[in-house]
């Protein structure tokens, strides 16, 4: 395993996704997998399951970078005000689900 590798940690996380939306059609959720640096906290990679390749990469330039130890609400009002879909909800509700794992394993891991 590189070296680079043993500095990250992937979470996961998914949601229902919306009735109706092309995501319940094809996935029946919203998922999200972030690769967060275990150093400093930091999204360096994410994918969710969105169908096109644009929302994908629309929503890896939104997050990538953010520190997973602060407020969490600041990407939250981000994805709020640039991400417009009936599908929202349920890829917040994913990040919240995330960020919740993320600091139940450091707790673990620290004790």
């Amino acid at each position: 395993m590189d070296q680079n590798q043993l500095d990250t940690v992937l979470v996961t996380a998914y949601a229902k996704a919306p009735q109706g939306s092309a995501m319940y059609e094809v996935y029946k959720h919203a998922g999200i997998v972030l690769e967060i640096n275990a150093a400093n906290h930091k999204i360096i990679n994410a994918e969710f399951t969105f169908i096109t390749e644009l929302a994908q990469d629309f929503f890896k330039r939104m997050i990538i970078g953010f520190d997973m130890n602060s407020d969490l609400q600041v990407l939250v009002k981000r994805i709020e005000s640039h991400y417009f879909a009936p599908s929202t909800t349920s890829v917040i509700v994913a990040l919240k689900a995330a960020h919740k794992r993320y600091h139940e394993k450091l707790k673990q891991t620290e004790e």
